[in-house]
């Protein structure tokens, strides 16, 4: 192991990633800014830089002996701990705490000491993670694979500042107020709209292509590896400077002076990029006030909100699905100049600050300002494309938000947000008999009935193995969405395959948020195509479905022939993740054999059929396919949440 395996590598050291460390920084100067997400491909130290972070911040005075760090100033008044008066004040340094993505409730929330209740009788709370990173940093790698239940708790504390607790009869409230910090990898899954909202500032940061600059990362990284102890002091200057800085913008902040025009231009970047509610308007000027009194400075001017707006806005703008979070540099500066005044620019005496202010490698490019293609008429389509005709890839139709389709049964696969499952995270449901993630209560009830014949008399109860029970939790797991596709000729109408392409993008975006492996396989002309291997990355579903190309006639056997294969391979690679098959297609068979028997080769598929038929006449065919794969049938123009709530019919259990 390397020696630098408990020594933090030093902030300022970090080479790059200047928006990085200006988002960062501005949090640490003004913690109400709300946090920072970090996006990014993995190797690019997101992890390094903002672990270091907690060196530069400013030690914090606690009352002595809380366990929820009050500050004595203004101690809590309903502290579990408390009440304070009169106690000493202690210093200790600013504190990160990392949350693991793995994390049970008990351990962020906190819970009954068991050890005291299970000898002494004694109802006794043990902290968490949130009362730990009270006054601090809370960080959590990795944040878009976090649990949904630990989601809910962790919006519920960012939201109130204050955590509440119900646990086997002990009900605690304690304050919970603390900068978030998330790093994810936008290829693994997204966030949860309600805790992407929840981060004040984002950043997208890559690895530099810059050669000198990677060899000097390189460089620094090995001699930090070889001998931390050396590394450090040579950074120690710069590291104080920055702490330095960051206690006098601290204490500069209550001073600045947020002007109206600085106000009217927050407002109209706000409006402009078309962002949702009024959060961003509040965050872009706190974040604006932050780097004022950053740069030394008692007013906002025009380069604060513009650099605000740059790493307040992205990932509130509204965007087509996939997109990465960006903003259109242009219609900043636009807007900026167009609601500027003469008393809102920067004076020749303005310190410019460091380079990181103008861009830097954290920097997105702008977003493509064209418009979609309008939707076309069914008189404007033209007729169906002939046989072993091929067409341009029509365009999608804007996405919606698809039914919630579900595997029946309780799985064990990896976690996720669509079907039901059994999980070592999930909500508690009922307990049984085991040793594993005790269940107090239940516990407590089994070895009750016997203590009299176990001769216990004092306090505390008297507990074998045989009355141990082990908690149940039910959750949601990630499952394996395969989509087969129709791009005959039949579906080549330009309106319908448009209709297509909208609703598979739609039900590309649902199981992107629901962190599920996608596959997409096309049949056309003689025979079928895996376009898309099963993948967590469904931006690649994106891409494949955009350049779908159509014409031919129906090999319908051959798609279900080849999505029986995948799966049965996928099976072995990954037995515990469940499938859901997506067949979109109009049921028109002209070419190949007969689909009944490859729809037996899918028995026990969760498998939900959508009807592309359209017209007065309806053939029924994509009905009685369903029939024969024991499917849901779920016409095209239905497969909005709109309509029902759909259910995949659970008939018979997956192999």
């Amino acid at each position: 192991m390397s020696r630098a395996g408990t020594a933090r590598y030093p902030f300022s050291a970090v080479v790059g990633m200047d928006d990085l460390k200006l988002a960062l920084l501005v949090n640490a100067v003004s913690p109400g800014v709300g946090g920072v997400l970090v996006r990014g491909e993995k190797g690019t130290a997101k992890s390094t830089i903002v672990r270091a972070l907690a060196a530069l911040l400013p030690p914090a005075r606690v009352v002595t002996g809380c366990r929820f760090s009050c500050d004595p100033a203004a101690p809590d008044p309903g502290c579990p701990d408390g009440p304070h008066d009169g106690v000493p004040a202690v210093e200790r340094p600013a504190r990160l705490v990392e949350l693991p993505v793995g994390a049970s409730e008990d351990r962020l929330t906190g819970s009954l000491d068991i050890e005291r209740a299970l000898t002494e009788g004694v109802k006794a709370f043990e902290p968490g993670l949130l009362a730990a990173a009270h006054r601090g940093v809370l960080y959590v790698d990795e944040v878009n694979l976090l649990h949904d239940h630990l989601v809910d708790l962790l919006l519920d504390a960012a939201a109130m500042g204050e955590s509440h607790v119900e646990r086997e009869g002990v009900s605690v409230r304690h304050a919970a107020r603390f900068l978030l910090v998330g790093t994810m990898n936008p290829e693994e899954g997204e966030l949860r709209p309600q805790l992407l909202d929840r981060f004040g500032l984002t950043v997208e940061v890559a690895a530099t292509r810059d050669p000198a600059e990677r060899a000097e990362v390189v460089r620094r990284r090995l001699r930090f590896e070889e001998d931390p102890a050396a590394f450090a002091p040579a950074w120690a200057d710069a590291e104080a400077e920055l702490a330095a800085r960051i206690a006098a913008a601290q204490e500069r902040l209550p001073r600045v002076e947020l002007t109206d025009a600085a106000l009217r231009q927050i407002t109209a970047v706000c409006a402009a990029f078309e962002v949702d509610g009024l959060r961003a308007d509040l965050v872009t000027a706190r974040a604006a006030i932050a780097l004022a009194a950053w740069h030394g400075r008692d007013a906002v001017n025009e380069d604060d909100v513009r650099t605000a707006a740059r790493l307040a806005l992205p990932h509130r703008r509204r965007r087509d699905p996939f997109d990465a979070p960006g903003l259109d540099q242009e219609k900043l500066d636009e807007i900026l100049d167009e609601h500027s005044s003469p008393d809102n620019g920067p004076s020749p005496d303005d310190d410019p600050g460091p380079p990181d202010d103008d861009g830097g490698s954290g920097g997105t490019p702008p977003e493509s300002s064209s418009p979609p293609p309008p939707s076309s008429s069914p008189e404007q389509n033209g007729p169906a494309q002939k046989p072993g005709q091929d067409s341009e890839p029509a365009p999608a139709d804007a996405a919606y938000k698809p039914r919630l389709f579900t595997v029946p049964g309780l799985g064990t696969g990896a976690p996720g947000r669509r079907s039901k499952a059994r999980s070592p995270h999930g909500r508690v449901s009922g307990a049984r008999p085991g040793a594993r993630g005790v269940h107090l209560s239940a516990t407590l009830r089994a070895a009750a009935p016997h203590q009299r014949a176990r001769g216990r008399s004092g306090p505390g109860l008297l507990v074998t193995s045989a009355d141990l029970r082990e908690t149940v939790r039910d959750g949601r797991e990630g499952n394996l969405v395969l989509f087969v596709v129709d791009a005959s000729g039949s579906m080549a109408a330009r309106q319908r395959m448009r209709a297509v392409k909208g609703a598979v993008l739609s039900l590309l975006t649902d199981a992107y948020q629901r962190r599920d492996k996608v596959g997409l396989i096309t049949f056309r002309g003689r025979d079928a195509e895996l376009a898309l291997p099963p993948t967590s990355s469904v931006e690649a579903g994106a891409r494949r479905l955009e350049r779908l190309p159509t014409g031919g006639r129906t090999p319908l056997s051959a798609g279900l022939v080849r999505a029986a294969e995948v799966l049965r391979v996928e099976r072995l690679r990954d037995p515990s993740r469940r499938p859901l098959l997506v067949l979109v297609t109009d049921g028109r068979a002209t070419h190949g054999p007969d689909p009944s028997a490859a729809a037996g080769l899918l028995a026990g598929v969760a498998t939900v059929v959508v009807d592309c038929e359209s017209g007065p006449v309806r053939l029924g065919l994509a009905a009685a396919l369903g029939g024969l794969l024991d499917a849901e049938v779920v016409r095209l123009d239905e497969l909005g949440a709109a309509s029902l709530a759909g259910v995949v019919r659970d008939s018979r259990k997956a192999a």
